[in-house]
């Protein structure tokens, strides 16, 4: 019998790894897990801890997730029994990773595993909000409904991701380029004006000797500034995995003017779609608690998410914690807090998550606005600047031959 090493959370939200049991198989170590109350979150057989992925370097994306479910959904709806219909999606797709993983599922399908158990044995491709939710819709035998509203939350999961991008490749392509322009011009355009004036005995305005002296600083020590910053992005990288580190960068991020509202309007959005979602599909609200602690994307979130539970745990209502985490708006925590009065909590949790998705556009919109005329402005400035410290004793040199 194979020997597996397991990583997981206790049912009071406590992290586990390292750990090793015997079991017949993934699957089976999964369920007994599972009645232990503990959720495992990945399952490696000893010795192929470091064995490559089956996904290969090829990446399966959440557009093609929720066409998945999307057509899963109408499959099962329609009647097909459900290893034909994972027959035929594995046929159908393009991608060659995802069509090994669906392979791979169908198979255990086959011999006799539930859906959620073949598809947990793919943690990279089915998170635990999905094989939950996938879980929860076969005892219930809503399978189709639960891949619908699968399919749904994939591809709201999308159109924000795609919201917070568009927020960033702007800024961030338009200050890399005129980083690259500026430093282009004081690498090899001022050195040759400078040799100029050196030559004519020129005296320099302060102005063109602060540029020039820019320019021989960044010609004599720019490869240190290119090593720092190699050095300083992954030891950011190196923090931000620890755990402390993580917490205190996401802190640090949430209390910036207008960056950090956008972050925590995203955070609600995600944190009610997710927790509205598995509620409406029967996963208890504990568990799904865990799961959107997990998947919020925010160390400080999932922190507040995790003493919730804890709060719910203990006995107390959903709203109470919610409201002392100080993370969540007011005007959150009092419709949630309706929503728990009336029995239509998840209902609830869905309408806030529409309409911080509609304030997240608005606010990338609004922030783009903000951005295009202050970018605009440093850009003027700096590369104007440059160019007039440059021309001034040109000018100077040009008055005095007339004069």
């Amino acid at each position: 019998m194979p020997v597996y090493v397991y990583d997981g959370r206790t049912a009071r939200g406590t992290k586990i790894s390292g750990q090793e049991r015997m079991a017949e198989s993934k699957a089976a170590l999964t369920a007994l897990l599972r009645r232990e109350r503990i959720t495992p979150t990945k399952i490696k057989e000893k010795g192929k801890e470091f064995a490559l992925p089956i996904l290969g370097g090829q990446k399966i994306t959440a557009k093609e997730l929720a066409i998945f479910f999307r057509q899963f959904s109408v499959m099962i709806d329609s009647g097909l029994p459900l290893v034909q219909c994972l027959e035929i999606l594995a046929g159908n797709q393009e991608n060659t990773a995802f069509q090994k993983v669906l392979t791979d599922v169908r198979s255990h399908v086959e011999s006799g595993t539930t859906l959620a158990n073949a598809m947990r044995e793919h943690p990279k491709t089915f998170d635990q909000l999905m094989v939950n939710m996938i879980e929860a819709g076969e005892t219930g035998g809503i399978l189709d409904t639960i891949l619908q509203r699968l399919a749904g939350y994939v591809e709201k999961a999308v159109k924000l991701r795609a919201a917070v991008k568009s927020a960033l490749i702007y800024p961030v392509a338009v200050l890399g380029i005129a980083g690259i322009v500026i430093t282009m011009l004081l690498w090899k355009v001022v050195p040759i004006f400078a040799n100029m004036f050196a030559a004519m005995g020129v005296e320099l305005p302060l102005p063109t000797k602060i540029v020039v002296g820019m320019s021989s600083f960044i010609g004599r020590f720019g490869w240190v500034f290119i090593i720092l910053g190699i050095f300083a992005f992954f030891g950011f990288k190196r923090v931000y995995a620890s755990e402390g580190g993580r917490y205190t960068i996401d802190r640090i991020m949430l209390r910036i003017p207008v960056i950090g509202d956008l972050l925590r309007k995203i955070a609600v959005a995600r944190f009610t779609r997710t927790l509205g979602t598995l509620i409406t599909s029967g996963v208890p609200l504990l568990e799904s608690m865990s799961i959107t602690a997990r998947t919020s994307g925010n160390a400080v979130v999932e922190r507040a998410i995790m003493a919730v539970r804890k709060a719910i745990e203990e006995g107390r209502t959903i709203t109470e914690p919610l409201k002392e985490s100080g993370v969540f708006p007011n005007m959150v925590t009092q419709m949630i807090a309706v929503g728990e009065q009336t029995g239509a909590m998840d209902a609830m949790l869905q309408k806030i998550a529409d309409f911080y998705e509609m304030e997240v556009d608005d606010a990338v919109k609004n922030m783009l606005t903000l951005l295009e005329p202050v970018i605009i402005a440093f850009l003027g400035a700096t590369v104007g600047g440059i160019v007039v410290a440059m021309y001034m004793p040109m000018f100077e040199l040009i008055a005095k031959m007339s004069g």
